[in-house]
């Protein structure tokens, strides 16, 4: 019997080449789309699942609550937090801690090379760890021990793939490497692990020992200075919220005393309102709300992109539901003459199950091409590296089981429906007449385009921040500003390689500095107090820069009040520019003069010489936040400020420059406006994917639309014929067949707009500087969707209205 159904099936597909071609085509799109964002969503999921023990493993974070109400969180802790947390809680069995900040040498990027060799390489992917980590990690070693690798000073763990690079076809274990040119300094490499998963935080290629290691006299036991991640392995059986809840007992043994100690009026606030929390370490990837040093996924854009694919997987399912119930009238008179002979509702039920079924089976073959073909595109798209899964074994079973899922379930409600016709009204021509109107079909048809115009409207709004972000006045300029990297090798040549570079023609301005307001600049968080008051007020929280006496002339930050550094001031060693933020923070209404200090209350501080307009330093979800500049000088980045056409040019003279100070060491540059633009690169890739989503949601919308009103049109050709015989024009007869079909459209709109200003308007709350939703949106996507759909069904209503009447009333006849 199975055989049979299936042979009518295939035939029903050759016999309804251009409805089965609609069907199978705009079903393969939704799979396909489904099927790219369940690996999207799949991948980001992924992350830190492969340790050893890894349900045992832990990152301890903090929440500190703020007066307004808000959190910072974060999850950098002191020196001796670990040591800490080991001696005083028997269930943590293991810790250890990284140091991932780039404020400090050695984290980071850095230049590196053999100490047998002169020429530099610049490496990414450097950070200081404990020798506890590799163990407690599961590093899988290639050559070296994990338990000793990182036991001694000055000794690293690279990756495979660092090793093979530098060392190809060797056992490096024991050989000496040099960073950063400090040859007086050589490393000794420890061990070799196998490269780092591209689905963990831990994404490093350097482990750098901190076995020894300290950033100055007394900071490994300071609880002053928070730098270190820290992770923890509890022994099996531990309750985690109950490990939680005993570790806040911390900050009163240790952390606590040590601010009273101070007379740090904050020692209460801290004790009151921090919190610490252990996070597992596969919550990391996707707890974008803590303030660290990984790149970070999104559970909202998670649950976003996941509900639009299926919802496009819904629009492809009621493609299929309207061509089957709108062709009833052509399986009206199969079905009654099957019942005529005796066959039974169940049969005719399981024959149009297998169609669906076999509809299904078609589809998910194309779909899995496409999404093959499609995949680079959608990783350009994405800002992923997704591979096929062809090698894995749930791929198959998956297939299948989606496959039998979605041809049942789209498959049903036809079934049903088609099984349902009695012989009798067959003969009368109900059924015919019955299927040119049907509601469901036509709230089918409003939700594909109600889903389409939320989609457009959520794409314009994206697109329209996205330009907001990189066309808005920051507060700096950060056009034509060269940046040189790795010039920290310089060293005492630093002076004297700014000074050539000034001499060059076209250059305006050349400031040694590596705070940035970039992603991946250098922060630096202190607390500010006035001299003397230490023990009465509670404090600023503000970043401390430095910079030279051309930092704001190459960034192009103006001055609101007061002056900034100058070369023929020694005082102004001492002295800091603060930014208004600070001002306001302080309660200043005229800060010049007046002085700050974060030490002790031995602290003098240092004198205000000038206010600096605010300037966003950091993303735009948040305010501009208070901001201190001192003069100094951190030097792995030079700025330099160009005023000329002929950058080509420009490039080669710096090259020339360079060249003559760093022989060993390749030129290495980036532009300003360019790391700019990468700092917004996830709301490019959500605009990205939205458009993309947007576009393949409006053509299978209109596939469906033109497949239904191809089918209206065949319907109705009598009657076309009829009215075209009493005159109507084409126009008219056009007009006629369009207006049902627009008339959905324009509820679609109306129902979409409000969903669609809800949806986007929460999504801006996370952007303090935010554009506002604008009605030329809701006008622009309707207008869209009109004339898209408009389009699709001219196409079959003039068709039809130039067909000559007599073929089609002498065909009804």
């Amino acid at each position: 019997m199975f055989r049979n159904y299936l042979k009518i099936a295939l035939r029903q597909l050759r016999k309804q080449k251009f409805y089965s071609a609609i069907k199978i085509g705009g079903f393969a799109l939704g799979i396909a789309t489904c099927l790219l964002i369940t690996l999207y969503i799949r991948s980001e999921l992924s992350y830190d699942k492969d340790y050893p023990e890894g349900d045992r493993l832990f990152r301890i974070t903090g929440e500190f609550k703020n007066e307004d109400g808000s959190f910072n969180r974060g999850a950098a802790w002191q020196a001796p937090f670990a040591q800490a947390l080991k001696n005083d809680y028997p269930q943590i069995e293991q810790v250890a801690r990284i140091m991932p900040y780039k404020l400090f040498w050695g984290a980071g990027n850095n230049q590196f090379r053999r100490l047998d060799r002169t020429q530099d390489v610049y490496e990414e992917g450097f950070t200081w760890a404990d020798s506890t980590l590799p163990v407690m990690f599961g590093f899988k070693m290639v050559y070296g021990n994990a338990e000793e690798a990182l036991a001694r000073p000055f000794t690293l763990i690279m990756s495979r793939r660092k090793a093979e690079k530098f060392y190809p076809g060797q056992d490096p274990v024991g050989k000496q490497v040099v960073i950063n040119d400090e040859a007086d300094k050589p490393w000794t490499i420890g061990g070799v692990m196998e490269d780092p998963s591209p689905y963990s935080h831990l994404d490093y290629d350097f482990y750098l020992s901190m076995t020894g290691h300290k950033l100055w006299d007394g900071e490994q036991e300071s609880w002053n200075a928070s730098n270190y991640d820290t992770y923890i392995k509890v022994r099996p059986g531990t309750n985690r919220a109950q490990l939680e809840d005993n570790i806040q007992g911390i900050v009163k043994k240790f952390w606590y005393p040590v601010m009273v100690a101070n007379g740090n009026k904050m020692a209460d606030v801290l004790l009151k309102n921090l919190r610490y929390q252990v996070q597992p370490v596969a919550d990391i990837h996707l707890g974008s709300e803590i303030n660290d040093s990984h790149p970070h996924g999104d559970r909202k854009y998670i649950w976003l992109f996941g509900a639009i694919a299926a919802f496009i997987l819904i629009l492809a399912c009621i493609n299929f539901i309207n061509l089957s119930t709108a062709r009833s009238a052509n399986r009206a008179k199969e079905v009654g003459l099957r019942k005529v002979v005796g066959s039974r509702r169940t049969g005719l039920v399981q024959q149009f199950l297998t169609e669906s079924l076999v509809l299904s089976m078609f589809s998910f073959l194309l779909a899995i091409g496409l999404a093959w073909a499609l995949l680079p595109l959608f990783n350009k798209l994405a800002g992923t590296s997704i591979r096929f899964p062809w090698g894995e074994w749930w791929l198959v079973p998956i297939v299948l089981g989606s496959m039998l899922l979605v041809g049942l379930v789209s498959g049903l409600y036809p079934s049903f429906y088609l099984s349902a016709f009695r012989p009798v009204e067959v003969l009368k021509g109900q059924v015919a007449r019955g299927s040119r109107h049907s509601g469901l079909r036509s709230v089918l048809v409003v939700f594909q385009f109600t889903t389409s115009v939320i989609l457009i409207i959520a794409t314009m709004v994206v697109y329209s921040q996205m330009q907001m972000i990189l066309n808005r006045k920051m507060g700096f300029d950060k056009d034509q500003v060269l940046l040189i990297q790795g010039t920290g090798t310089l060293d005492k040549q630093l002076p004297a390689f700014k000074a050539d570079l000034e001499k060059l023609s076209g250059i305006k301005a050349v400031s040694i500095t590596d705070f940035l307001p970039l992603s991946g600049g250098k922060r630096n968080m202190n607390t500010w107090w006035e001299p003397g008051h230490q023990k009465t007020d509670q404090g600023v929280a503000a970043q401390r820069w430095y910079g030279d006496v051309d930092y704001m002339k190459v960034l192009g930050v103006k001055m609101a009040e007061g002056r900034s550094f100058s070369p023929v001031m020694p005082t102004d060693s001492q002295a800091v520019v603060i930014n208004q933020a600070m001002a306001r923070k302080l309660g200043w209404k005229n800060p010049i003069g007046r002085r700050i200090a974060n030490g002790g209350l031995s602290d003098s501080g240092h004198i205000i010489i000038g206010v600096m307009e605010d300037f966003n330093f950091e993303k735009i979800k948040q305010d501009v936040g208070p901001l201190c500049l001192f003069l100094g000088r951190w030097s792995s980045i030079v700025a330099v400020k160009m005023n000329t056409k002929d950058i080509k040019g420009m490039i080669s003279g710096v090259g020339g420059v360079w060249k003559k100070f760093a022989p060993q060491q390749s030129l290495r540059y980036t532009f300003m406006d360019e790391e700019f633009q990468n700092m917004y690169k996830d709301v490019q890739r959500t605009g990205n994917i939205t458009t993309a989503l947007a576009t393949l949601a409006i053509v299978i919308a209109c596939l469906g639309l033109f497949a239904l009103s191809a089918f209206m049109a065949e319907q109705r050709r009598k009657e076309m014929g009829i009215r075209k015989v009493l005159g109507a024009s084409v126009a008219q007869v056009a007009g006629l067949l369009s207006r049902d079909f627009l008339k959905l459209v324009l509820i679609a709109f109306v129902i979409a707009s409000p969903i669609a200003y809800l949806m986007m308007n929460k999504w801006l709350e996370d952007y303090v500087y935010r554009i506002s939703i604008g009605a030329w949106m809701f006008a622009g996507a309707g207008a869209m969707v009109l004339l898209i759909a408009l389009a699709t069904i001219c196409v079959q209503a003039i068709r039809a209205a130039i067909t000559s009447p007599v073929g089609a009333l002498k065909q009804e006849g």
